[in-house]
């Protein structure tokens, strides 16, 4: 029996109000979400009012958390990757496609900000550890981002954008591209009916999800030292300007 090709054709399934992306007759796919927010622990010494963020994807945004004169938090939450397979709707293991994370600063104040990456597989019963995160594969670019190794695993990627970003502006993109790794098409199983004239192949991993979550914080430069620290948690080395940082 001739083994089918290894493709992904898109059909619509509702979960966490996100689609998931199908395997052939399997479900292993992507569901997509994107969390930003401001980092509301360390609030004493800022106007709140001048307070924004927004996370950005191939030049689209994506979710935003904005601080509003009325005093009340304006937010949007939209879907990473949603775009990333175009018209044809067939994802192909092993291929790279666009994923270009960067974050705009959308208040009126210069802010320091991070970015928490997760990366999860999902069965039925939820998240699922038989399968590597490793396996989601999302490139990192650089460009002034740096990542906190102690605080990142294959899981879970966290990094901060060293420079003090200007209100209005967007960091450089933190990562270009996104691919799942062609080991999860060759992870199958072999069954030859008892009579030997049929063979199938079932993927191993029938039924599990993909999903990549993006969190965005972000914190004022004026103190930024003590600023990160209440509310990050993280000891960061601040230029006597307070226009950069790096990790200790």
């Amino acid at each position: 029996m001739k083994k089918n090709k290894k493709s992904f054709p898109l059909k619509p399934v509702l979960l966490l109000s996100a689609s998931a992306l199908l395997l052939l007759g399997s479900t292993i796919g992507s569901t997509r979400a994107a969390l930003t927010y401001y980092s509301e622990n360390y609030s004493v010494q800022v106007n709140m009012p001048s307070i924004g963020v927004t996370l950005m994807e191939n030049g689209k945004e994506i979710s935003s958390k904005n601080y509003t004169d009325s005093g009340e938090w304006a937010e949007t939450k939209g879907e990473l990757l949603s775009d990333m397979l175009g018209k044809d709707g067939k994802l192909t293991p092993g291929k790279k496609y666009e994923e270009k994370l960067s974050v705009k600063n959308s208040g009126n104040i210069d802010t320091f900000v991070r970015v928490i990456i997760t990366k999860s597989w999902q069965d039925e019963a939820g998240k699922a550890t038989d399968l590597s995160p490793e396996l989601i594969e999302l490139n990192l670019t650089g460009n002034g981002w740096e990542q906190a190794k102690v605080a990142s695993s294959p899981e879970r990627l966290v990094l901060y954008y060293t420079q003090a970003l200007p209100a209005g502006e967007t960091t450089p993109e933190l990562s270009d591209t996104i691919r799942i790794d062609n080991k999860i098409a060759e992870m199958v199983t072999k069954q030859v009916s008892p009579d030997g004239k049929t063979i199938q192949y079932v993927y191993d991993y029938n039924g599990y999800t993909f999903h990549l979550d993006a969190e965005v914080n972000a914190v004022q430069t004026n103190n930024a030292k003590d600023a990160i620290k209440s509310a990050w948690g993280v000891d960061v080395n601040v230029s006597s300007d307070e226009t950069s940082i790096s990790l200790q």
